[in-house]
């Protein structure tokens, strides 16, 4: 398979008043095209720290992250936020969903920064939509949605510009049980269609429908392991 991340001795220190937190500690990690990878571990281990390394979002204070065969490091601003928009989809536990758009202005938001017109935005918003079973919601807002709703409008819109990468933090983490394993079912048909997932939990069972799990503890891969993933979903 490909190599889509690579990540060598990647550390994230944070001065906390005159203490140094070491969030990051050596983290070594390599990642191929099309695996769905769940990065699991206690609070404080670094998985959330990791994925905003992973998704462009934060810097490491030392180490090498290669995303795509290129040095992130040696990006440009401009690389970066493309990165962000175009090559990364991004799914929060708390649905970062804008209260007075519809899902469907909330989905097609991303593409204004690509310059997409409204026309193409509105095509596209509706297209993942109904990808994801919301095609009868495109004009409610979020208030007016279940909380499995307003994820499947989160996924939707990380979704929109056709990124090859979804990360997803905790995004089971407000959900009951039955929404939890409708959501993941949906991860498992985007991973299907070739996208490649990686997926912060804390939870055993959601971690068990990925096909890789990494277990950091401290700010360290403390294991790693290939997994059979889960079928069922009831």
């Amino acid at each position: 398979m490909d190599s889509l991340i690579h990540v060598n001795g990647l550390t994230k220190f944070y001065e906390v008043g005159d203490q140094i937190v070491k969030a990051l500690n050596g983290v070594e990690l390599q990642i191929d095209k099309g695996e769905f990878v769940a990065l699991m571990g206690p609070s404080g281990s670094g998985k959330s720290t990791l994925m905003n390394v992973l998704g462009c979002l934060d810097t490491p204070t030392s180490g090498s992250y290669v995303l795509n065969s290129k040095e992130v490091a040696e990006m440009t601003d401009d690389e970066l936020a493309g990165i962000r928009n175009k090559e990364i989809g991004f799914v929060f536990q708390t649905f970062n969903l804008l209260p007075r758009y519809s899902s469907l202005e909330n989905v097609a938001l991303p593409m204004i920064y690509g310059g997409f017109s409204k026309s193409e935005r509105d095509a596209r918003g509706q297209e993942v939509l109904e990808q994801v079973g919301l095609g009868d919601r495109m004009d409610h807002n979020p208030n007016e949605l279940s909380g499995g709703q307003r994820q499947r409008v989160a996924v939707a819109r990380a979704l929109v510009n056709k990124p090859s990468i979804i990360l997803a933090d905790e995004p089971t983490g407000n959900l009951d049980t039955k929404t939890s394993y409708e959501i993941m079912r949906l991860f498992h048909e985007i991973h299907e269609q070739g996208n490649t997932i990686i997926l912060v939990t804390h939870e055993e069972d959601i971690a068990a429908h990925a096909h890789r799990i990494v277990r950091l503890r401290d700010g360290v891969v403390e294991s790693d392991e290939k997994n059979t993933p889960t079928k069922g979903f009831e």
